[in-house]
């Protein structure tokens, strides 16, 4: 069993930006079930913590996941999925804006932490893949739903019947990415634009990331924290005056 120090997650805060660190060298940052288990309460720290404008979810060195800790799977795989589908729900449920940057491998678990941003950048070189039909695994329902909802039908269907990897390429034209910079160019642009996140209205961030999802009972919650936020009254008096905005809506509990 890998011990904390060699499998874990490291978290950074800066300049408004959380960056969560997947660290498991030995296994090209496979999660382990101590992993799994480690997320939910880590984001919600940084969910309530109000120095955090965007969370940044990455793996250490030259890949990003290559899924759960195969070693962990043995016994059967129902306890594992139970602790990954958490994690992914947890991030899913982030109320800020959440960027998966993505090098070498993305596979399985890795697949499904990144699908459960809200956006995702890759380098050129990087891998896609949902490979539960190699291992003789139903595939958790949430996340074939959220798979599906993001690639489309016949994608999901592709990598989930298949479990065949697919390049960066192909992963953005099917909408699995969002960008595809070259391995040099990628932090830079991941720290333009996660600059450019850390800026913009939270109040409109988190209503859009809710509309967004499919939630249908907060239109009125939603226009009541614009009337209050004084968000919109800033917004059009920074760009009258030509400067940048001064956003002081932050989601409750901050």
């Amino acid at each position: 069993m890998a011990s904390s120090s060699s499998a874990q997650l490291t978290h950074t805060v800066a300049d408004g930006v959380a960056t969560v660190v997947i660290d498991h060298p030995a296994k090209r940052n496979a999660m382990t079930d101590p992993m799994w288990a480690a997320l939910p309460p880590l984001l919600r720290a940084l969910a309530a913590d109000p120095g955090v404008r965007v969370l940044v979810l990455t793996g250490a060195g030259d890949t990003f996941c290559a899924g759960a800790d195969i070693s962990t799977l043995a016994s059967g795989a129902g306890a594992a999925q139970q602790l990954a589908v958490a994690a992914e729900e947890a991030l899913a449920a982030f109320a800020k804006p959440t960027l998966a940057v993505v090098r070498g491998f993305c596979v399985g678990g890795g697949c499904q932490l990144a699908a459960a941003c809200d956006l995702r950048f890759a380098a050129e070189d990087a891998l896609f893949g949902v490979t539960p039909a190699k291992l003789g695994i139903v595939y958790p329902a949430s996340s074939t739903r959220r798979l599906a909802a993001l690639v489309g039908p016949a994608s999901a269907k592709y990598l989930l019947f298949s479990g065949e990897l697919i390049d960066a390429g192909r992963a953005l034209r099917t909408g699995l990415l969002d960008e595809v910079w070259p391995e040099d160019e990628l932090d830079k642009r991941v720290a333009e634009f996660t600059r450019t996140l850390a800026g913009r209205s939270q109040l409109t961030q988190a209503a859009a990331k809710e509309f967004a999802a499919g939630r249908t009972d907060r239109d009125a919650y939603w226009a009541q924290q614009a009337r209050g936020s004084g968000d919109t009254a800033e917004g059009v008096a920074a760009f009258l005056e030509r400067r940048a905005p001064r956003f002081a809506w932050s989601p409750p509990g901050d």
